[in-house]
């Protein structure tokens, strides 16, 4: 008994089937890895509002232990104006200053970046708080030491977890920048 070449046809056949199958899986892969990357994004949200929520009760004190007698904490704040918005995830106030603090799982230069972008238009996107003095603020679960230095450089005050509490890792000499 003999065994039958393969034909040109059979091999033709051959190779559509094993592409069929290369495609689905591949299409199987790509939805997986989206998958995996939306339940990425959705736990650095959730850590995000974990980090707001250990920033909102200490925010008040921090600040007035620097001077600044804030005595308000909004949370959340969003504004759209002219097909332009503005997300703030803590806006701390009194009745001259607001400090717009920037909450994050692992904070990145990227976004020193952006809330510096957001700083510049808080007043005009919240007109309510146009005549006051405006300072900015970022903290983290992990804030690298390179991370920390650019905010303190750009002006930003740094708030980190040291043991229990939550502190602004700013010396004294730090000036905030005031928009």
């Amino acid at each position: 008994m003999s065994i039958a070449e393969p034909t040109l046809d059979d091999i033709w056949k051959l190779f559509q089937e094993s592409d069929r199958k290369f495609r689905e899986m591949s299409r199987d892969t790509d939805k997986k890895i989206k998958q995996v990357n939306e339940s990425i994004g959705r736990l650095g949200n959730r850590l995000g509002d974990f980090v707001e929520e250990m920033v909102r009760p200490a925010a008040v004190r921090l600040f007035q232990e620097r001077g600044i007698n804030v005595h308000e904490v909004h949370q959340n704040v969003s504004s759209t104006r002219n097909d332009e918005g503005i997300e703030i995830d803590l806006l701390v106030v009194n009745d001259t200053d607001v400090i717009a603090i920037e909450c994050k799982s692992s904070l990145s230069i990227d976004d020193i970046n952006e809330h510096l972008k957001r700083m510049k238009k808080l007043k005009r996107l919240l007109p309510a708080y146009a005549n006051k003095k405006v300072m900015g603020a970022v903290t983290g679960m992990v804030i690298p030491d390179n991370v920390a230095q650019y905010a303190y450089r750009k002006g930003l005050f740094v708030i980190a977890q040291t043991g229990e509490h939550m502190a602004i890792r700013n010396d004294a000499q730090f000036q905030a920048t005031v928009w």
